[in-house]
């Protein structure tokens, strides 16, 4: 596989993700508003609640990831290496300079954030920086800005409206069951809401593996783009070899952050569970055995 082959299918595989994604999205509203007596008109004005909800949320998000993640703006005098390397990329990617932060923690890890190139920061904990040489640093990011570059962070916040409206949707759905009129049962309406209370119980939970499945093909793109960036796709393989290896465990990191670091900073051996295959479908990131696999085949 190459570079490019990998960066391709990646694109490929997260479009045909996001349109499955909308289409359920837009079955799941129609039965739901059926079942009620309505019709898309349902869906649309939920969508419109549940991105006035997120307007907030998408402007703000950077800031909110940063201050969650203990993160404090890093200055070039102390941090010169760090800063070097971000501008550098920056200018091989073709990308204005993001803001640099570092986080405090001996556990190495780091993430982008921001709501595209121009409002963007990266992130990097002072283990990863004491940890990893300049080969491996330059790879992870690479890898970070590839996540800038690609609208990244955009993308998941869509589909955390689509998700969210999804939750709405089920919540609304079964609150109007409580003032539903039974006389206005037919054995039409009666199929759409069987059906609909099945999809009410369950589309969240899909909606969710959904995102996460978005999130797991947005880290082999931004492993193949950082790759072709830095031009030594070894240079990420072996970074994230000792970012697994390493048993700190990053104090600031919590589930509504996990998912924008290189890697999942909360420890878990899936070798060593049983059902491995139910804990890669519900992590943020893929399995890192298999990341290092495909970046040393490029």
């Amino acid at each position: 596989m190459t570079i490019y082959s990998s960066i391709s299918s990646n694109k490929r595989k997260t479009w045909l993700i996001m349109i499955l994604f909308v289409l359920f999205f837009l079955t799941v509203s129609y039965i739901l508003g059926r079942a009620l007596g309505y019709g898309l008109s349902f869906a649309g004005v939920m969508l419109i609640i549940s991105g006035l909800m997120s307007f907030g949320s998408y402007y703000y998000s950077d800031k909110i990831v940063l201050a969650m993640s203990g993160a404090k703006p890093a200055t070039k005098e102390e941090y010169r290496d760090l800063f070097t390397t971000v501008e550098n990329l920056s200018i091989a990617s073709g990308t204005p300079m993001p803001k640099v932060y570092v986080v405090q923690d001996a556990a190495p890890n780091a993430f982008a954030t921001g709501r595209d190139p121009k409002h963007a920061a990266v992130c990097a904990t002072t283990g990863i920086l004491q940890k990893l040489s300049k080969a491996e640093l330059e790879g992870v990011i690479g890898h970070e800005l590839s996540h800038v570059k690609n609208y990244d962070t955009r993308l998941m916040g869509v589909v955390a409206i689509l998700v969210g409206s999804l939750s709405i949707l089920a919540d609304v759905f079964f609150r109007s069951l409580w003032f539903r009129d039974s006389d206005d049962n037919n054995r039409s309406s009666s199929i759409f809401m069987i059906v609909g209370i099945i999809l009410a119980i369950l589309s969240p939970i899909i909606a969710t593996l959904i995102q996460l499945a978005i999130s797991r093909r947005r880290e082999y793109l931004a492993d193949a783009d950082g790759a072709l960036l830095t031009r030594y796709p070894e240079g990420l393989a072996s970074a994230l070899e000792k970012i697994a290896a390493d048993k700190n465990i990053l104090k600031t990191a919590s589930t509504a952050t996990a998912h924008f670091y290189i890697e999942n900073p909360f420890k878990t051996d899936v070798k060593k569970k049983s059902g491995q295959w139910l804990v890669n479908l519900f992590s943020t990131h893929p399995p890192i055995n298999e990341r290092i696999r495909i970046l040393r085949s490029m």
